[in-house]
């Protein structure tokens, strides 16, 4: 295995002083603890709120957990009313998760308490840079899209690639 490039070395240094912030790291920590929530079943539930139903397995990747794991978050929200499972009609076996109306309605206090927390940390950017980092951001995700098109012969987006 080779050693990492000098880049990956600094990318690895300003990410781990990124993550040394709570507020970076995670801007919807405070939130989940007042709402008596994961930080698994808050990533859930905003995975289904930006995108609608999906399966165990799409969720899994996004939230970075085995499917396993997922089935225990999934459980919970929805023993907590907040989600429900669904089976796919084209194949029985398939079986999305999707909010329900409790579900929506805590997607958005999350959405709208990620939403004010990004602010807070774009103000301590000036104009020009925020405008560079949004630049380099959809540039990243392009060229991830590309890869994920150029590996799978399909556009994947997330973490499904």
């Amino acid at each position: 295995m080779s050693a990492p490039s000098p880049d990956a070395t600094q990318l690895h240094h300003v990410l781990m002083d990124l993550g040394r912030h709570r507020s970076l790291r995670d801007p919807l920590g405070a939130l989940c603890e007042d709402m008596q929530l994961t930080p698994p079943q808050a990533h859930t539930l905003m995975w289904l709120g930006e995108d609608g139903p999906l399966t165990m397995g799409v969720l899994a990747r996004r939230a970075g957990i085995t499917e396993k794991t997922i089935t225990g978050v999934v459980d919970r929200l929805e023993a907590s009313g907040l989600l429900e499972r669904v089976r796919s009609e084209e194949d029985r076996r398939a079986v999305s998760a999707r909010l329900t109306d409790k579900g929506r309605l805590v997607y958005a206090e999350l959405h709208t308490h990620l939403r004010e927390g990004l602010d807070q940390v774009l103000a301590l950017l000036e104009p020009e840079d925020r405008c560079a980092l949004f630049g380099v951001l959809q540039r990243l995700a392009l060229k991830l899209k590309e890869r994920a098109t150029a590996l799978y012969g399909v556009a994947k987006t997330g973490s499904d690639s």
